[in-house]
C-alpha cells in the first residue's frame, strides 16, 4: 500500500463495531424523528459523556476531563516523555441534530483506540481521544467554547460565565452533571490534532470523493441583533404611527440575503435564531431578537459584509424610528492547517486507494482552535445530500469506515515523524 504498511501494517478499524457505537450513542438524546436533541451540558450530554469513559477504559485508555469538561482519553505510548498525538469532536448536537455531526470524530477516534488496542499496537506518542464541550453552541454562545479556552482565544472565566437563553450559567451546568475537572483548561500538552467530520457540504458526494483533506476553514462572524420598536394595540395603532420592530427585522433579515448574494459564490450570510416580543397576535411587536452569521473564505469579504449590514441597519432605524443594536459576539477568522499533517491525510488516503480531494471547510470546528497552538487538519468523509444540523442526516456506513481508517493511518504517520 503505498510504502505505507512500514507505518500503518495491517491495523485497520473494526466498522461494524463502529457503526454499532453510532447507533448506541444515537439513544441519548434520540428524537421522534431519528435524529438527536443533546445540548451541551444537559441530562443527555451527561449520559454520552458516561458511556464514553465506560467505553473507553474497557479499551485500557485512562479517563480524564478538564475545568471545562473537556475530555480526554489517554492510550499509553512507549515514550512517556513525549505528548500525545490527538483526535476529537464532539458529542453535543444541535436541537435537531443528527447521528453524525461531531459524533463521527469522536467515534472515528474511539474506532483507532480499539484498533490500536485490539491489535497491540505500540505507539511511541500517547494517543488520546478528546471529546470537547459546547462545540455547537447551540445552547451557550459562541461555538467552539471549551476548544476556544484551551487554545487560549477566550479566557475560563468568561466562559464559565456564559448563560443560555433561559439564564442558566455555564458553569452551573457543567457542575450540575459532575464534569468540572481539577486540571485547567489548557494545561494539557499536544504533539498534533487530526479531526474526522462529515463534509457538512455536497462537494464530496457530487465529485463521488471518499476523503476530503481538509486545507484550511473560512472565517466567521456571529452577531446578535435587537430591535427596539413600540408595542401597540393590532387593531388601534395606525400603520403610519407604528414602530413595528418584526417589520424592521424582516428588512434587515432581507438585507442579510442581498448582502451575502452579492459577494457570492464564497460568502453565506444566515439569521437562524429569532425572538419576538410580546409575540402576541393582536399585538405589534415593540422588541426582536435575533441572530446574524456571516461567512467566508477571505476575512476582508466578512469586513465588507459587516459593513453593508450595519449600513442598512441604519437605514432601516432611520426610516422606521427604531433602535437598532449589533452586538459582535464570535469572530472565527480564516485558519489553514498544517502541511505536515495534511501530507499524512493524503498518504493515509492514498495508501488505501480512496478517491480523494483538497478541500475548505464551510464550517467551524474546533480544529478552527486547535490550530493555533499545535499541528492540526481535519478529515471529511461526504453525507447525503450535504444535508446537516437536521435529523435527517446521513452518512454511508463504508465511507464513515474510510474516514477513521484515514484517521488511524494519519495518527500512526505522525507519531513516526513528529517528536
Amino acid at each position: 500500500m503505498s510504502g505505507f504498511d512500514g507505518i500503518g501494517g495491517n491495523v485497520t478499524v473494526d466498522g461494524g463495531k463502529l457503526w454499532a457505537d453510532i447507533l448506541e450513542t444515537a439513544r441519548f438524546g434520540a428524537t421522534p424523528k431519528g435524529g438527536i436533541r443533546r445540548l451541551t451540558l444537559t441530562e443527555e450530554d451527561r449520559q454520552v459523556r458516561d458511556w464514553f469513559i465506560r467505553t473507553c477504559e474497557a479499551l485500557g485508555c485512562v479517563v480524564t476531563f478538564d475545568s471545562m469538561g473537556n475530555q480526554f482519553a489517554r492510550r499509553a505510548g512507549t515514550d512517556p516523555s513525549l505528548p500525545p498525538i490527538t483526535m476529537g469532536s464532539h458529542l453535543d448536537t444541535q436541537p435537531t441534530g443528527g447521528k453524525f455531526d461531531g459524533i463521527v470524530g469522536v467515534l472515528g477516534g474511539l474506532a483507532v483506540l480499539r484498533a490500536l488496542h485490539e491489535s497491540g499496537r505500540e505507539t511511541r506518542h500517547p494517543v488520546e481521544l478528546i471529546n470537547w464541550t459546547n462545540e455547537e453552541g447551540s445552547r451557550f454562545a459562541p461555538a467552539m467554547l471549551s476548544s476556544g479556552v484551551f487554545a487560549g482565544v477566550f479566557t475560563e472565566e468568561e466562559a464559565l460565565a456564559k448563560t443560555d437563553r433561559d439564564g442558566v450559567r455555564f458553569e452551573d451546568a457543567l457542575v450540575g452533571i459532575g464534569y468540572r475537572g481539577a486540571e485547567r483548561c489548557g494545561d494539557h500538552p499536544i504533539a498534533a490534532y487530526f479531526e474526522l467530520h462529515i463534509e457538512q457540504g455536497p462537494i464530496l458526494e457530487a465529485e463521488r470523493k471518499t476523503i476530503g483533506v481538509v486545507t484550511g476553514v473560512q472565517g466567521m462572524r456571529w452577531y446578535e441583533v435587537t430591535v427596539i420598536g413600540r408595542d401597540g394595540h393590532a387593531g388601534a395603532t395606525p400603520m403610519a404611527l407604528r414602530a413595528d420592530a418584526l417589520v424592521g427585522t424582516a428588512k434587515l433579515i432581507e438585507a442579510v440575503q442581498s448582502i451575502a448574494l452579492k459577494h457570492a459564490p464564497g460568502a453565506v450570510g444566515t439569521v437562524g435564531l429569532l425572538e419576538n416580543r410580546p409575540n402576541s397576535r393582536n399585538v405589534v411587536p415593540g422588541e426582536v431578537f435575533f441572530s446574524v452569521d456571516l461567512r467566508d473564505p477571505d476575512d476582508a469579504v466578512i469586513v465588507r459584509m459587516e459593513e453593508a449590514f450595519r449600513s442598512a441597519a441604519a437605514q432601516v432605524a432611520s426610516e422606521s424610528g427604531l433602535e437598532i443594536t449589533i452586538k459582535l459576539v464570535w469572530d472565527s477568522p480564516a485558519v489553514r492547517f498544517d502541511p505536515t499533517c495534511i501530507d499524512a491525510v493524503r498518504r493515509a488516503a492514498d495508501s488505501f486507494g480512496y478517491p480523494a480531494r483538497d478541500i475548505v471547510s464551510g464550517a467551524g470546528h474546533d480544529a478552527v482552535y486547535m490550530a493555533g497552538v499545535t499541528p492540526t487538519t481535519m478529515i471529511f468523509i461526504p453525507c447525503a445530500g450535504g444535508v446537516s444540523h437536521n435529523e435527517e442526516e446521513s452518512a454511508e456506513a463504508d465511507d464513515v469506515t474510510a474516514g477513521a481508517n484515514v484517521l488511524l493511518r494519519a495518527v500512526l504517520d505522525a507519531d513516526e515523524r513528529l517528536n
